[in-house]
């Protein structure tokens, strides 16, 4: 399963994650790091010490994603104001021309 437009590929397949019982929300290109980190939290209580290592990777390229998209916005924004400033109207004058100059 790809994601379209994001450089991340999908790593977890949908049974893994169906076994995992990931929340549809959190099923995307980080998935595969969100499963061993719910079952380090499992084993040890949710004590919030215990899976550092696994929390930081996840919420990493959780954070990457984020970055990715908004970059991305940024882009089809700037391409949508150059095709604004392409088809822009003539400005009126502000101060109008007599009729006999």
């Amino acid at each position: 399963m790809e994601v379209e437009g994001s450089s991340k590929k999908m790593i977890a397949t949908q049974e893994e994650m169906v076994e995992a019982r990931v929340p549809l929300a959190y099923r995307d290109q980080c998935a595969h790091l969100l499963i061993p980190l719910n079952k380090c939290r499992q084993a040890e209580y949710y004590l919030p010490w215990k899976c550092e290592v696994e929390r930081h990777s996840y919420e990493k390229c959780e954070y990457e994603l984020v970055m990715e998209r908004m970059l991305k916005m940024q882009k089809i924004r700037e391409e949508e104001a150059k095709l604004k400033q392409g088809f822009k109207q003539p400005a009126l004058p502000l101060i109008p021309k007599p009729a006999n100059a």
